[in-house]
């Protein structure tokens, strides 16, 4: 049975009758451009083939009745009435995207139904700007306002930033809003301006969760935040996306040691993004996989948000002959990695990358396959 089929099902079940609508939005992996985002750079990933789903009905009055089915929980709120959390529970997210609609100016209606996903929770895969998109999509279903990917995905940014308290910038929640099937998007997080382009030829994005997890809300992300602007202060420029490599060099020594491996990282990864852009629209899998590798040694070198279980797991990609390139992808700290593989060999990398990372870790990993999928839709009605 399909998600869609899946949530369909559990709406007939809990309200009698076949839903009006069903939305989805998908996670997200990032090919590289990690840290980069809120310093207004450049990103590069691609919205997966998992995504969080709602079924739903609009209601007569203000209420929205919401049902996870995950978590088996039952939850609902007053478009009136919304309260900031002061420990974040997954009806915060709605809650909270509700809450950013209608800062926007938007005139949002209630509505009930079932939400279901498969985007892994803490991994590093967007489980959180997927439920948000979603909820947004709901809203735009049952109220009267157009849906405009840009801003939405500015509005699922808000939740983060001013309703929970999370500093992370706009590529989750873009990708999220904006995906394109069988693309990868590199986005302009300053200008929000984006392009597409195919994965090299003969290739396919393998997602490694390593079982480990982490809470971004109570991890360094915000701390790093901060030493990306002490860094860009150091500079005179309001973001790091303004300091190219040469200024970088020539300047960075008069920086303590720490801002200064935390702003060599984003001034390079920046650069790295544009060179994954030409790599990609040249079917040049031999350079995207260099550019992925030297994107973890800066992660876990330089800006410090790798683990032992993310690099095991990267190591273990990286001595496969069939592997371009493989580093970390998300936040940081725990979650998943990300390989670019030859496709005609990506059963026996599966298989012997998990032997490998079972073999050194006490973790259960999920090593899988992933296809690029569109952003956020509309699935029911067509």
């Amino acid at each position: 049975m399909s998600l869609q089929e899946k949530v369909h099902q559990l709406f007939e079940d809990e309200f009698g009758e076949t839903p009006a609508f069903i939305v989805r939005a998908p996670g997200r992996v990032n090919l590289i451009g990690e840290h980069t985002d809120y310093n207004d750079g450049f990103v590069f990933p691609m919205a997966i083939d998992r995504a969080t789903w709602i079924a739903l009905r609009p209601r007569e009055d203000n209420k929205v009745f919401a049902i996870s089915a995950d978590l088996e929980d039952k939850q609902d709120f007053l478009l009136d009435n919304l309260v900031r959390p002061e420990k974040t529970r997954w009806i915060d997210y709605l809650i909270g995207t509700a809450w950013a609609l209608q800062e926007r100016g938007h005139k949002l209606s209630g509505w009930e139904g079932v939400v279901t996903g498969n985007v892994p929770i803490g991994a590093g895969l967007s489980s959180s700007a997927s439920l948000e998109i979603a909820t947004a999509r709901a809203f735009h279903m049952v109220s009267e306002f157009e849906w405009d990917a840009a801003a939405m995905a500015k509005a699922g940014q808000s939740v983060e930033n001013d309703w929970l308290g999370l500093k992370s910038g706009i590529m989750d929640q873009m990708i999220s809003a904006s995906g394109v099937e069988n693309r990868a998007l590199m986005i302009d997080c300053r200008s929000l301006d984006t392009i597409t382009a195919p994965l090299p030829p003969e290739t396919v994005i393998v997602i490694m969760d390593t079982g480990t997890r982490h809470t971004l809300v109570d991890s360094k992300y915000n701390e790093r935040r901060e030493q990306c602007e002490a860094a860009a202060e150091y500079f005179g420029v309001e973001k790091l996306r303004d300091v190219d490599i040469e200024t970088f060099e020539s300047r960075a020594d008069g920086l303590d040691d720490l801002i200064r491996r935390r702003g060599r990282h984003v001034v390079y990864e920046n650069d790295r993004v544009l060179k994954a852009r030409d790599a990609m629209n040249a079917g040049d899998a031999k350079l995207m996989g260099q550019l992925m590798i030297q994107s973890h040694v800066s992660m876990r070198d330089d800006f410090e948000i790798s683990s032992i279980a993310l690099d095991t797991m990267v190591d273990c990609a990286n001595v496969e002959d069939t592997c371009y390139g493989a580093r970390m992808t998300g936040g940081g700290f725990a979650g998943c990695a990300v390989a670019l593989v030859k496709a005609d060999a990506v059963d026996e990398f599966v298989e012997n990358v998990t032997q490998c990372y079972t073999s050194k870790t006490e973790h259960t990993p999920q090593v899988y396959i992933s296809q690029a999928s569109n952003g956020a839709e509309t699935v029911y009605p067509q």
